[in-house]
């Protein structure tokens, strides 16, 4: 893995440390770029812990990386690429990442390394988030681990996901703030409960239409813990139609009504606001034709 950078000629001089963290180098990148890795300023190779760099400067960083995850060709909906970054299109029934070697099947990861294989693209899975198994939609993707740590930060995230999801009947009031810490159920794996003792979390939702017993919400997760969504909505007495985990399975739908619709950022390299969409699947497009308002989401409802 090769990383150019190169030295705003606004940019006094500085430890090259320094310049790196600014461009989103984490001290555990950094540590392997010292240890494993190797850096050239201006065509020659130098100690990295000892060089400062200037303005003008072009540093090219070499660090060895080998994908753990096997590439397996799959479809792959890419709604947005460019050097740095990649936004697909997860269907649900798709887990993100592998979780069992005893157990494996197909992800997104598979399919995501395959496809950087075959466009010549030397590059490991680094997503910015995740999406669980039976919600669909979009999954922010980084190229390098530096511009994963540089839109990363222990006060958040700093792009913003909007979700489309149904429930059976509307929340009260029909928008807000859901606030609650939620932790791991004890005795459970993987269910999320609401307790003080939890780790801060926080669902903005609203309510974007009612029909048939049933409301369209759109919610933005603040903080990113597990099953965050499906645990508020749960919390707040209106868990996501279909969501056999926290609610109850349904007629109507073979999974938790959660589809991850909107991206929004800005651009690690440009600056610029970055906004990416895709519309739900089948299974969410059926239910969403009970609602007028919801044909905004997709333009085959």
């Amino acid at each position: 893995m090769n990383l150019r950078f190169r030295v705003p000629e606004t940019q006094e001089s500085l430890p090259l440390r320094s310049f790196l963290k600014r461009q989103g180098f984490s001290l555990h990148l950094w540590c392997r770029l010292k240890h494993q890795g190797r850096v050239t300023v201006n065509g020659g190779t130098v100690i990295a812990a000892l060089t400062t760099v200037g303005p003008g400067d072009e540093i090219i960083c070499e660090m060895p990386e080998a994908s753990p995850v096997e590439p397996l060709e799959m479809a792959l909906d890419i709604r947005y690429e460019d050097d740095l970054l990649l936004i697909v299109n997860k269907p649900p029934q798709q887990l993100v990442h592998p979780v069992s070697r005893r157990r494996p099947e197909p992800t997104l990861a598979n399919a995501v390394t395959h496809y950087y294989a075959a466009t010549g693209q030397p590059l490991i899975f680094h997503p910015l988030h995740r999406l669980d198994r039976n919600t669909s939609g979009l999954v922010l993707i980084a190229k390098q681990p530096h511009v994963q740590a540089r839109l990363t930060s222990p006060r958040g995230a700093l792009f913003h996901r909007r979700y489309l999801g149904i429930t059976e009947g509307a929340p009260e009031p029909p928008e807000g703030l859901i606030d609650a810490p939620l932790a791991r159920k004890e005795g459970s794996l993987i269910e999320q409960v609401v307790t003080p003792a939890g780790r801060p979390a926080q669902t903005r939702y609203r309510t974007l239409a009612r029909a048939e017993g049933l409301a369209l919400l759109e919610l933005s997760p603040l903080t990113g813990r597990t099953h965050q969504i499906r645990a508020h909505l749960a919390h707040a007495g209106r868990p996501l139609l279909g969501d056999d985990l926290y609610g109850a399975p349904s007629s109507l739908i073979a999974r938790q009504a959660l589809h991850a619709w909107r991206v929004e950022l800005v651009h690690p390299a440009t600056g610029a606001p970055l906004t990416v969409t895709a519309p739900p699947p089948e299974d969410m497009r059926t239910l969403l034709r009970r609602f007028a308002a919801a044909r905004r989401f997709g333009t085959s409802l």
